[in-house]
This record gives structure tokens, sequence and C-alpha cells, in this order.
């Protein structure tokens, strides 16, 4: 793309790097905090991103496993249900074979 507008690629990548370098310079110059203070910033940022995570990852779970046992019980549930209405069909065509055979 840049070779269609006439820059060189070396050209481009050049001003790239010689604005990264710019900007880093500059960051460090103007930055609030020393080394030390940044580093241990990014080491509590970090301790307290996992401890969420950890805990966003134990309310997944509890969440997952409440879910599975209120499946469990509708099934079972469900179940029950599906059961007392084979058993009263069954009931209902037994009575009526009983009264087909009278007939």
């Amino acid at each position: 793309m840049s070779e269609e507008q006439g820059i060189p690629v070396g050209t481009v990548v050049v001003s790239f790097m010689a604005g990264a370098a710019i900007g880093t310079g500059l960051a460090l110059l103007f930055a609030p905090k020393r080394g030390c203070e940044v580093r241990e910033s990014i080491a509590e940022y970090t301790e307290n991103t996992i401890d969420k995570i950890k805990e966003y990852t134990r309310e997944a779970q509890e969440k997952i496993k409440t879910t599975i046992n209120d499946g469990k019980e509708i099934i079972s549930e469900k179940k029950a249900i599906l059961t007392s209405a084979i058993e009263a069909g069954r009931e209902a065509i037994q009575k009526e074979k009983e009264l087909l055979t009278k007939l």
C-alpha cells in the first residue's frame, strides 16, 4: 500500500521504529512513578485480577452445580408424572379390554 503512494516500505518501517522509540522515551520521562513503583502496581493489579477470576470461577461452578441439581429434580418430577400417566393409560386400556370381552 505504501509503495503505491511512492513511499518505500523500508522508510515506513524505520519511521515506525523511530516513532516507537521517541514515544517510549517520552513515556519514561513523563511517567508519574518510578520503575519499582510501577512494578508494584502491576503486581497488585495482577493479584487482584487473579482473586477476581478465582471468585468468578467459584460463582460459576456454584451456579452450574445448582442448575444441574435443578435439572435433575425437574427430570425426576417429569419422570414421575410420565410414569403415572403411563400407568393410568394401562389401567384404562385394561378396563376397555374387560368391557369389550363382556360384550
